[in-house]
């Protein structure tokens, strides 16, 4: 038993320098400014209140309140603002503003933890209260700024740590939360891989047929769809496996590297021939800072990654 606790505690408290999170820091913070600005022109008209906007944030946020009261939402941050005596558009403006404002200081590293704080919380309202135009990729950005902000910030790219002269010292810590990110990233591909292989969509390569040519997404003309059209069910059954497969292929040292690169081109394809540009980039991001900065370790973890740094 004795020997079973120490090995649980080395796998969660493995030493690790703070280069994942760096860069796991300088890609929420592209996404956070990218997410933003892709909004920009239609942030008031998708949040606006009744009959001003697309929707509106109303019936969102009713639904919402049914589920509990305590969940963010735009409405909360809105309503602070008009208190001071702002207009409702002013307000989202602002709330905007303070979005574009926390990605930059995130990309930078100034004031890290209070920038992720801020990101995370702005963001998950948005998310929130758009809840019926949300997809993949907020519920990845709520994630990855969820595990930054409990993370020990700063990191060694910061201004914070360069100008400041803060930094984490504890590599255990790091170790840690680089662990459950890790993990987390495992379990999500492993039942994703297995809810595909329970359809028949994936195996024929009826599910990629379908999303190519859905608009928004059918970004390549269905001629040149029709001349692949047997590329389709290879493709579904080699994101099966690669999904199913990647807790196991992940974690070994000889075959990360390939899985690593399998994962992100997955994701980069999905980007490109479906314009999902945002999804694309945050799990690429996300898998990069969990399993990149140490490919290709080996001789005692690069004795004991450099000793720390």
């Amino acid at each position: 038993m004795t020997q079973w606790k120490e090995r649980l505690r080395v796998f969660l408290f493995p030493p690790e320098t703070d280069v994942w999170l760096g860069l796991l820091r300088i890609g929420l913070g592209l996404q956070v400014l990218f997410y933003a600005l892709s909004l920009r022109a239609d942030w008031n008209y998708l949040f606006a209140g009744p009959g001003e906007g697309l929707i509106g944030r109303a019936l969102p946020e009713a639904l919402l309140s049914t589920e509990s009261p305590l969940i963010p939402r735009l409405d909360w941050l809105v309503m602070l603002t008009t208190r001071i005596g702002f207009s409702e558009s002013t307000a989202l403006s602002i709330v905007w503003w303070v979005l574009l404002f926390a990605g930059c200081c995130l990309l930078i590293g100034f004031f890290s933890r209070a920038s992720a704080i801020l990101a995370w919380f702005v963001h998950l309202c948005a998310a929130e209260s758009g809840g019926f135009i949300s997809y993949g990729v907020d519920n990845f950005m709520t994630i990855g700024l969820f595990y930054l902000m409990l993370s020990p910030l700063p990191d060694r790219y910061s201004l914070d740590h360069r100008w400041r002269k803060l930094r984490s010292k504890n590599p255990h810590l790091l170790g840690f939360f680089r662990r459950v990110l890790q993990v987390h990233l495992c379990l999500i591909y492993f039942f994703g891989g297995v809810a595909k292989c329970l359809g028949s969509g994936w195996w024929d390569g009826s599910n990629l047929w379908r999303a190519l040519i859905r608009p928004p997404f059918n970004l390549i003309a269905p001629e040149i769809l029709i001349r692949l059209k047997y590329m389709f069910p290879v493709a579904g059954i080699a994101i099966c496996l690669l999904e199913i497969s990647y807790p196991v292929f992940i974690w070994n040292r000889k075959t990360r590297g390939i899985w690593l690169m399998c994962i992100c081109a997955m994701h980069a394809a999905i980007g490109l021939t479906m314009g999902m540009y945002l999804f694309a980039f945050i799990m690429i991001v996300l898998n990069t800072a969990a399993f990149g900065p140490d490919l290709g370790l080996a001789p005692s973890e690069k004795l004991v990654r450099a000793t720390l740094s």
